[in-house]
């Protein structure tokens, strides 16, 4: 896990990288009713907008509040660093979906105004299980020994 501020700035480039295109993916799939060849290659044209808004409020602001959260919960000096991981990684999908969820209604789905809400309702419902999911299981683990590989301690 990140040490410094240019670990955790790397880190948080790495994983939203990784979340906003498995997201975007996921989102356009779901507009068009399937997954096919053609949805990976949409998704780059999405990407670049939702990497840069995910990863600065991630860094900037949500970050800071799911530590905070996070070791409300559990104490990181007595819980292994994966249960660490996971309790953070939990808060800031809790507050990143509903949060990216709203944008991409906002600039990509552009809904009637007064269809905006249930837009947003919908997206965070079908949203939120595949972002904790995939972070969990997938982005997580991959970010992690991506991290590592980059920033691998040497040996004394």
């Amino acid at each position: 896990m990140p040490k410094t501020r240019l670990q955790d700035a790397v880190y948080t480039v790495i994983m939203a990288a990784v979340m906003v295109y498995a997201m975007v993916c996921f989102n356009i799939a779901l507009n068009i009713g399937e997954l096919n060849n053609g949805v990976f290659l949409e998704a780059f044209k999405e990407f670049p907008f939702m990497w840069v808004v995910a990863g600065l409020l991630e860094f900037f602001v949500i970050g800071k509040i799911a530590h905070k959260l996070a070791f409300k919960a559990i104490d990181p000096k007595k819980q292994p660093p994966i249960i660490v991981a996971y309790a953070i990684s939990i808060v800031i999908v809790c507050f990143m979906c509903p949060i990216m969820s709203l944008i991409a209604t906002l600039f990509i789905s552009r809904p009637d105004l007064d269809q905006i809400f249930v837009v947003w309702l919908k997206c965070c419902v079908l949203n939120f299980p595949m972002a904790m999911c995939f972070q969990l299981f997938y982005a997580g683990p991959f970010v992690r020994f991506i991290f590592s590989f980059i920033f691998r301690e040497k040996a004394k």
